[in-house]
């Protein structure tokens, strides 16, 4: 099983300095590939006689110019360019695939990154041996034992990390889930996750609770000449605040998800419709602050490291509408109704542990159908996957 370890490094200036020379030699690289494989492929369609294009026609074409053309790329490692185009024909198998959108040129300050093969680099403790530059130090040691495959430098903000990709043997280095039954989890603007005990987590908001800071930044930076120091600084301040509203959002969706895969063996979540509800500009900000889909993305594939089960129900599956006591089902139930008495048999619902009530039990019954057993339910098992990830300690609920 493939997983990362996002670390952050601690390099000096001359280090600093490097590590940007690489990232920009790999971005143009990727620039110029593209232009390349658009440019061949415009030739192929008018003659297809000619040789369609690929990335690895296109990295021989880059190693028989670059010393005349660009000799400076020899003064990084031969990684950073050579990778570069191997990415993009990873990025157009998965455009043909239908898995992803035509690949984008790569921005300065936004895709500064650059990738190393296992060959290329050796870890030893706290600190990392990059060809060129030598040894540089990183904030904490290597967590997870097997081959490595790989090397990711990126930065955020004026921040470098490298994200080590190894293959472990074993995929369930974290405990097994404590088993403390079902649960489900209802997701939401005002509170970020509603669970069917009742428990609740607010969420940080960070964006929210930043956004007066951000607007004034924001605003400086407008007013400085372009091209002058002061404007290098004021982007570099504005793009900090942006890394740590995300780091806070990161952290709380960690602990979030850590708690819920420690205790509960089957976790039963809704598939929202995220890039239609940030479609309405009501609410769009409000819910690209909480991060429902990087949520659903950590939910998974802890759940999978720990043993356990996500059941995603149907994103046409009326949670809410449902009373989880008859199961008498609403015809309507406008988003500010937030309680409501089900008409059938009296009981007072709050809309929220309601529809978590009903994750709970869809969940419930999904495993049970794919046991052999007695049960229905229009709920499916999700795959699931690995990524970077550091495990967080469980953040405390607020009980209702």
């Amino acid at each position: 099983m493939l997983i990362a370890h996002k670390v952050a490094l601690d390099p000096n200036n001359v280090q600093a300095t490097y590590l940007a020379r690489a990232a920009g030699t790999a971005r143009f690289a990727y620039n110029w590939a593209l232009a390349e494989w658009q440019r061949q492929y415009e030739t192929w369609k008018a003659d297809n006689g000619q040789p369609k294009p690929s990335q690895a026609a296109l990295r021989r074409q880059l190693n028989a110019i670059k010393r005349k053309q660009f000799p400076w790329m020899l003064e990084v490692t031969k990684n950073a360019p050579q990778m570069a185009i191997i990415q993009l024909g990873q990025a157009f198998q998965n455009f043909f695939a239908g898995r992803a959108r035509y690949p984008q040129f790569r921005k300065k300050g936004v895709d500064d990154r650059f990738t190393l093969t296992n060959d290329q680099f050796s870890i030893e403790d706290s600190r990392i041996r990059i060809p060129n530059l030598g040894w540089v130090r990183m904030r904490e040691s290597l967590r997870f034992a097997g081959k490595i495959m790989s090397a990711t430098v990126s930065r955020v903000a004026d921040r470098w990390f490298v994200s080590i990709t190894v293959d472990t043997k074993d995929h369930s280095h974290l405990p097994k889930a404590e088993n403390q039954g079902a649960v489900g989890v209802d997701l939401g603007v005002a509170a970020l996750a509603t669970l069917s005990t009742g428990e609740v987590s607010d969420g940080p908001k960070p964006h929210k609770a930043r956004l007066a800071r951000l607007q004034r930044l924001s605003r400086s930076l407008s007013r400085k000449q372009k091209g002058s120091a002061n404007r290098k600084k004021a982007k570099a301040k504005l793009a900090r605040l942006h890394a740590r509203i995300a780091a806070i959002r990161f952290d709380a969706l960690h602990q979030l998800t850590t708690n819920l895969t420690r205790r509960f063996h089957t976790i039963g979540i809704e598939d929202l419709n995220v890039r239609g509800m940030a479609k309405n500009r009501h609410l769009a900000r409000s819910i690209a602050d909480v991060g429902f889909f990087e949520f659903r993305r950590q939910l998974e594939y802890k759940s999978a490291m720990r043993g356990g089960v996500v059941v995603v129900a149907d994103r046409f599956y009326a949670s809410s509408k449902t009373c989880s006591d008859c199961g008498h089902k609403l015809a309507a139930l406008p988003l500010a109704v937030r309680e409501w008495t089900c008409p059938a048999c009296g009981m007072r619902h709050d809309r929220d542990v309601n529809a978590a009530i009903n994750l709970k039990n869809l969940a419930v019954s999904s495993t049970v159908s794919a046991c052999g057993e007695e049960g229905s339910g229009s709920g499916r098992k999700t795959g699931v996957k690995p990524a970077a990830v550091k495990q967080e300690a469980s953040r405390r609920f607020s009980q209702k």
